[in-house]
């Protein structure tokens, strides 16, 4: 019993089966240097406000500084009997300095420890994602700009719309990555409130000085109210919300690469390092990674409905279910890292095939918007210009050619208004110049907002 710290006030030992139930040291040993580092902080500030003696405070610098290397050498001995992280370290604490080991948890329970722990290691945790979008924004940067006027049609309903830049594409998908930087960003203020100090839901008895602790561990305030302190994981949810969005935005990327891959598309082909081949039909080059990154943004999303699940009707204060939050929390966070790292490396590596966009914008009457525009320009109602040129659209179809391919004499049957200059209008290139306002995909704009991206990524 007594290789348990609570074990005064039991009259038995907890089952083997139990300690296995609840023992959560397999996975939240990864805060070991963020429990550290909460350690001395609350150490040090102990022994400012007269708590501990300095030969205390100096024993457990010592003893966590051999722990820390221990654990970073891989020579720490992990133990199932203590738990978790805290226990396992404080135990090893103590075993090296005796009683002033035993001291260090003064003013604090491991409520409010592990609570520290975790927004520790999720504000570092953010600080790396921010890096790995940026990464990603600059490898769509680079492609966009090589293709700031490559045509390729637009989408709408999956049909071809109207003509845009694979550019100007591209950088939707930046803008989309600007947003995901942005709640992030927000995400974090949230996140870097200091709980250390509320102990285990009412705070503490003892003279401690939480602000102190939480401008020494950089935190950018304290949580105001104890009980909120330890029970709190709407940061946790909120990253998972934030990742899912990351992760949708993905998985839509992924969904076009591996359309555009397509044979039958064509647009683009993956290196050959991003794909794999068949176990039985030699031709094949399979899109792995783009399907393997939609499918695990459903484990992202899943994630996060797990946590609001935990959390919902949970009374105050801490409760046991809160030691669930970490598996979904560390997951997420894992598997957006290594999504994020491999997209870096692979937009560099997609190939372009400009031929195969240009045919398909021959496919879709892509110019028909532009016919309509141009009829408005020359005095006629959008409604009556938009019937003229679906019926121009449905005899092309039927004679088998593009709108373009019409001659003078047959254009001017839907509309009189229509002179030779139209065919400037129904050009691809005509089509995408014309669209030269902030946001259009004018090759002109498309640089511009190169440019102003440029700029985004240096601040």
């Amino acid at each position: 019993m007594s290789n348990t710290i609570w074990s005064g006030r039991f009259s038995e030992p907890v089952s083997d089966l139990v300690k296995r139930y609840t023992a959560s040291v397999s996975f939240d040993r990864r805060l070991a240097s963020q429990d550290i580092r909460g350690s001395l902080a609350h150490a040090q500030m102990l022994v400012r406000q007269g708590i501990i003696q300095p030969v205390d405070l100096a024993a457990i610098e010592r003893g966590l500084a051999q722990i820390a290397g221990e654990i970073e050498r891989g020579e720490f001995e992990w133990s199932l009997e203590a738990e978790d992280v805290h226990l396992n370290i404080e135990r090893r604490l103590t075993a090296l300095i005796g009683d002033a080991g035993k001291r260090l948890h003064t003013g604090r329970s491991r409520n409010d420890q592990v609570a520290t722990d975790i927004r520790l290691w999720l504000r570092d945790t953010l600080d790396t994602m921010d890096g790995l979008l940026q990464n990603f924004q600059k490898a769509l940067l680079e492609l966009a700009e090589a293709h700031a006027d490559t045509p390729l049609p637009g989408f709408t309903h999956l049909q071809v719309a109207q003509p845009v830049t694979f550019g100007h594409h591209l950088l939707a998908y930046f803008e989309m990555l600007r947003r995901d930087r942005e709640r992030f960003k927000d995400c974090r203020r949230r996140v870097n409130r200091l709980p250390l100090g509320a102990a285990a839901l009412a705070g503490t008895t003892f003279p401690i000085d939480r602000e102190w602790v939480a401008q020494a561990l950089e935190f950018e305030g304290v949580c105001e109210n104890s009980l909120d302190a330890v029970s709190d994981r709407d940061f946790a949810i909120e990253f998972c919300a934030a990742a899912s969005l990351v992760m949708v935005h993905v998985s839509r990327f992924s969904e076009e690469l591996i359309l555009w891959m397509n044979p039958r598309v064509g647009f683009i082909d993956l290196a050959d390092r991003f794909c794999t081949g068949s176990s039985i039909m030699p031709q094949k080059k399979n899109p792995d990674v783009p399907e393997l990154a939609r499918g695990k943004t459903g484990r992202v999303v899943g994630h996060l409905m797990g946590l609001l699940t935990l959390m919902k009707a949970q009374p105050l204060a801490y409760n046991k279910d809160n030691q669930e939050d970490k598996e979904p929390l560390f997951d997420t966070a894992d598997t957006l890292i290594d999504t994020l790292r491999i997209f870096a490396d692979l937009v560099p590596g997609i190939r372009v095939k400009p031929e195969a966009m240009a045919a398909a914008l021959r496919q879709g009457y892509a110019t028909a918007t532009d016919l309509a525009d141009y009829l408005v320009k020359c005095g006629l109602p959008f409604r009556d210009a938009h019937e003229a040129v679906a019926r121009a659209v449905r005899a092309a179809e039927l004679k088998g050619c593009d709108l373009p391919d019409l001659s003078l004499a047959e254009l001017q049957a839907f509309s009189p208004l229509i002179e030779e200059d139209v065919f400037a209008v129904l050009t691809v290139a005509g089509s995408l110049a014309a669209r030269d306002h902030i946001g259009g995909t004018a090759p002109e704009q498309v640089r511009a907002a190169i440019a102003r991206a440029r700029t985004y990524l240096s601040q």
